[in-house]
């Protein structure tokens, strides 16, 4: 009856792993991260031309990190703002280093990410472990060392690596070579390693020791997102099938990656309704997927804001036990899933995939769920 949308409620417990550690050595990302990441909304435009105001460059980001900033996003936990892919120039410099596009960053990257920090926020940047970036611009296969002590020279917190133009034998190398480098860059950088992502469907096949051991903090399992329902669903249903081996090897300091947050997306002029929104967050937060948003910050309509910022989901997805749920029903058109949590506590999201909300419904459906649940 509550349609398209999955309810949370709380109660039960349970265990953490070991994972990569910081220069002081405590453990990097012991929740999953949380954040905005510019690729699903504004992709690689870079016409700033004809888009000024939507293409990738250093206003862009200076924008989305000022709305983090003054709508509540930071004081939720939001405390990274991203760049992706299409940022840099298409040749190194003299010396070998990546260096961004001088016309859609004159000011250059560190200036942009001193500016991000004093906004209160982290500042993370893509590249490839590849020859190229997906977009075509230089990869950091065989620069590793390089361009790790470039990233921790210009202040960056967390590191998106792709694998585009590479294969199986060069992720097995070149993922721990980046992760060593990271580690020995001299500042703490979140790396999240899409290696697995490029592995295909088989969540047991693929070899997560080896992506833990290689210091990746986070890391994309599978497909792409879209902004569509279909999209999130897919991945709802993967997730479902892979749950237990997948949880196996989540916990603080390393978490399998569902891909981006669509609340509030309007690229092509369409938005998610707010019931699949809610839906998205939900399970994603009962996964305990990190929460990266990907939308246009200045357009975000109140209502999705709403749900972006709900402190009972984000709460469970921040939950200190570091305990991926796994759905506990057959994949259907309506499902159950469980996440323990710290305190002897449960989280459980009744999704109905089919349906919509009925427009009197509660101003607040999970806290309405949690009533009608226990009674």
């Amino acid at each position: 009856p509550y349609g398209a949308i999955a309810r949370l409620m709380l109660r039960f417990s349970l265990l953490a792993v070991a994972a990569a550690t910081t220069q002081t050595g405590s453990i990097l990302a012991p929740t999953p991260p949380m954040g905005w990441m510019s690729w699903e909304r504004f992709r690689c435009n870079v016409d700033c031309t004809s888009s000024p105001t939507e293409c990738i460059n250093e206003d862009l980001y200076k924008t989305m990190a000022e709305h983090m900033a003054k709508e509540g996003y930071v004081e939720a936990g939001y405390d990274q703002i991203s760049i992706d892919d299409c940022w840099e120039s298409f040749s190194r410099d003299s010396e070998g280093r990546l260096q961004p596009n001088s016309t859609r960053f004159p000011s250059g990257i560190p200036a942009l990410a001193d500016y991000i920090h004093g906004l209160g926020l982290k500042f993370g940047i893509y590249s490839d472990e590849g020859t190229h970036t997906c977009g075509g611009y230089p990869g950091s296969e065989g620069y590793e060392e390089i361009d790790a002590k470039t990233f921790a020279e210009w202040g960056v917190d967390y590191l998106k690596l792709d694998g585009c133009y590479n294969n199986q034998t060069g992720y097995q190398t070149g993922y721990p070579k980046m992760g060593r480098a990271l580690q020995n860059s001299g500042r703490n950088i979140t790396y999240s390693c899409s290696w697995p992502a490029y592995l295909g469907d088989n969540e047991t096949a693929k070899p997560f020791d080896a992506m833990i051991e290689a210091g990746c903090n986070l890391w994309r399992n599978w497909d792409d997102i879209s902004n569509t329902w279909d999209s999130i669903v897919s991945i709802m249903d993967h997730w479902g099938d892979y749950g237990l081996s997948l949880q196996k090897v989540a916990g603080p300091g390393h978490w399998n990656d569902m891909d981006m947050i669509m609340a509030g997306n309007d690229h092509y002029g369409k938005l998610l309704t707010t019931d699949q929104a809610r839906a998205q967050m939900a399970i994603w937060s009962v996964c305990a997927s990190p929460l990266i948003m990907s939308n246009d910050l200045r357009t975000v309509p109140t209502e999705y804001r709403n749900i972006l910022l709900n402190k009972e989901v984000i709460a469970v997805n921040q939950d200190p036990l570091g305990f991926q749920g796994v759905r506990i029903t057959p994949k259907g058109s309506q499902e159950i899933w469980v996440r323990n949590l710290s305190g002897e506590q449960k989280a459980v999201a009744l999704l109905n995939k089919r349906g919509t909300v009925p427009t009197n419904s509660h101003p607040n459906p999970y806290r309405r769920f949690i009533r009608d649940f226990t009674g």
